[in-house]
């Protein structure tokens, strides 16, 4: 498989995760010229952007740790630009996660980390 094949196939796992854990997802892989995002969904009444890496092996660093500034900044973009095209107002309640996948097939722990960042505001750059 490649890269983008075994994202694919996380990016599933962690959907069935979040849905086990009452997760509504609303769309995936929603793309734009500001960026993509893997997940969107919601959790209780909080509209979720969710982020999903994983690594095989911990060699690699935790995937958590492959969420950056530069990405956070870009989901963020990318985010407000779903918001304005789906008519989200600023009154709701927003936030953003990352799932972090380590391991492989059934042996892979999955962790959900609630508000993994705040927004990243990129107005006037």
């Amino acid at each position: 498989m490649n890269k983008r094949e075994i994202g694919r196939e996380y990016e599933g796992k962690a959907c069935h995760y979040l849905e086990s854990k009452g997760f509504r997802i609303v769309a995936r892989n929603f793309r734009c010229r500001q960026g993509e995002i893997d997940i969107i969904g919601y959790d209780g009444e909080y509209l979720v952007f969710l982020e999903v890496k994983y690594r095989a092996r911990s060699s690699s660093g935790h995937p958590a740790e492959a969420v950056t500034a530069a990405k956070q900044k870009k989901i963020c973009r990318t985010a407000d630009y779903y918001r304005y095209i789906h008519g989200i107002g600023d009154g709701c309640a927003v936030r953003y996660d990352v799932v972090a996948i380590m391991g492989t097939g059934t042996k892979a722990d999955i962790m959900w980390y609630r508000n993994a960042f705040y927004h990243v505001h990129h107005y006037g750059q």
